[in-house]
């Protein structure tokens, strides 16, 4: 199968072109360049790049068919984020592509009412990302249901792999938080520490999308979250980090307020969409469906990106290989 991948060298791209690629499909990996991907076995070399910038071709009205002029089977989306760019890919696919598929995200369901979240939850995102994410989702799921574009959507949680940072125990991206943690120092935490992040590994969601393209009759018209086995809390996850480093955790729980006044306003923010949204996927359904089964724990997943920053010496602890 002709399988185009929009948005090959990222997170999830780096990961999915060559296991399309090793599984037989030809593959055509297209970005923007400027980067290489971040894990880059020999099969690479087998895979067509195509040079888009995306923006500046949906700006010309060209994207759609810059796209279908691939004439590929399938194409993987993984970097669609506004409900603007779609139309024209649906009229340029249409009666083209036998299968589209979407990552979105699990914050298309907004803080979490129901844990573990299934997909029969109400997309409920109050912020503009997780709107634009559901707004696509719908879109894509009706113009399935109608005939004109068989599509399928991925929800994937916090994406964690070597090359870069993971959200950490304190929900948000400072890398000092792990070195606090793995010299034993204090590290404070929002409120009580028991809001909930659900990392997954990037691979583990190229994962799914290898199976929802090798499932297309279970797949189609069909949403599903794509996460880790299971969530963590902040304050689980300190405890985790800090004894991965022979330290006991030592943490200081704040109110939102005394805690807010004692990081900067970027810092604050990113900690708070994490905690009021506090998501906790279900996967049973990709497991059922599609026979999804994650390799890496939250856990595993976040020490091999530890792993690797220590390593590039971004985090200054000792090596955690």
């Amino acid at each position: 199968m002709r399988v185009v991948v929009i948005g090959a060298m990222g997170h999830i791209g780096t990961y999915l072109v060559p296991r399309l690629a090793a599984a037989g499909h030809e593959v055509i990996a297209v970005s923007r360049g400027g980067r290489e991907p971040y894990h880059k076995p020999p099969v690479w070399e087998t895979v067509r790049r195509v040079l888009i910038d995306r923006n500046e071709a949906e700006g010309k009205h060209a994207f759609g068919r810059e796209i279908a002029a691939l004439d590929a089977d399938a194409v993987i989306d993984l970097i669609l984020f506004h409900p603007d760019s779609l139309p024209q890919l649906l009229e340029a696919l249409e009666g083209r592509t036998r299968h589209y598929l979407y990552c979105g995200t699990m914050w298309v369901y907004g803080p979490t009412e129901m844990a573990p979240t299934t997909e029969n939850e109400p997309r409920r995102a109050d912020q503009e990302y997780g709107r634009n994410k559901a707004r696509i989702e719908e879109m894509l799921i009706e113009a399935s249901l109608g005939g004109r574009l068989a599509a399928t959507a991925l929800h994937p949680g916090h994406i964690v792999g070597p090359g870069w940072a993971p959200i950490n125990p304190a929900g948000n991206l400072d890398l000092g938080v792990f070195e606090r943690l793995g010299r034993g120092e204090p590290v404070c935490l929002p409120d009580t520490g028991l809001a909930t992040l659900h990392h997954v590994h990037a691979d583990d969601v190229a994962q799914a999308f290898e199976l929802a393209l090798a499932n297309p009759a279970a797949s189609i018209s069909q949403s599903f979250n794509v996460v880790s086995p299971a969530a963590l809390t902040l304050r689980g996850y300190c405890r985790a980090v800090a004894g991965w480093f022979g330290r006991e955790a030592d943490i200081r729980c704040l109110s939102w307020p005394e805690w807010k006044a004692t990081v900067s306003d970027s810092v604050a923010e990113e900690t708070w969409e994490h905690i009021r949204h506090c998501p906790v996927g279900s996967i049973e359904k990709a497991r059922r469906l599609l026979g999804y089964s994650p390799r890496y724990s939250s856990l595993q997943a976040v020490r091999e990106a530890l792993a690797w920053l220590i390593r590039h010496g971004r985090v200054d602890l000792p090596p955690l290989d």
